[in-house]
């Protein structure tokens, strides 16, 4: 889907294991944003993990938007924010593998503003009985100034054990 300004994927990721999901530099470079985890989300070495609710699948769905505006927030159980400097302003989506295949990782559109810092806003909802249904994993991306990470809503129990982890 295509509004102005704001472009919407849905992506198909096959997870062997860990329960998690990669966004990753598309030249293959590594981001110089700090190591960190917060909540659902662990920024390292070059990717950033998104846990999924369950521990694998093929085909997980996973929708994405890359904007050039924050694009609202989604009616979501749990909604995670946190910052991700993009060297290239070009990213790939990727479940987890242990034999590494890009050509099973979908480029995502282009950063609206190149290469730069971007907000990451990542909605899910069906944590706690482990769904994987379409719409249940939701990230935006969209520039913007620095700010530290925060939730913005905490429903399952699932969720609130990982803030409480961070």
């Amino acid at each position: 889907m295509i509004e102005e300004g704001m472009q919407t994927v849905q992506l198909e990721l096959d997870v062997e294991d860990c329960g998690m999901v990669h966004l990753l530099e598309q030249d293959g470079g590594e981001s110089p944003t700090p190591a960190r985890r917060f909540g659902d989300i662990e920024i390292r070495e070059g990717l950033v993990d998104l846990l999924i609710s369950t521990q694998w699948g093929d085909g997980i769905p996973f929708t994405v938007t890359v904007a050039d505006r924050d694009p609202g927030i989604g009616d979501y159980e749990d909604i995670t924010e946190i910052d991700y400097f993009s060297p290239s302003g070009r990213l790939l989506m990727a479940g987890f593998s242990f034999d590494w295949n890009e050509e099973k990782a979908p480029a995502l559109p282009p950063l609206p503003a190149g290469p730069g810092n971007y907000r990451l806003r990542y909605h899910v909802r069906g944590a706690d009985w482990e769904s994987c249904l379409e719409g249940d994993h939701y990230l935006q991306i969209w520039p913007a100034e620095p700010a530290e990470p925060k939730v913005v809503k905490a429903t399952s129990h699932y969720f609130k054990h990982l803030v409480s982890q961070a």
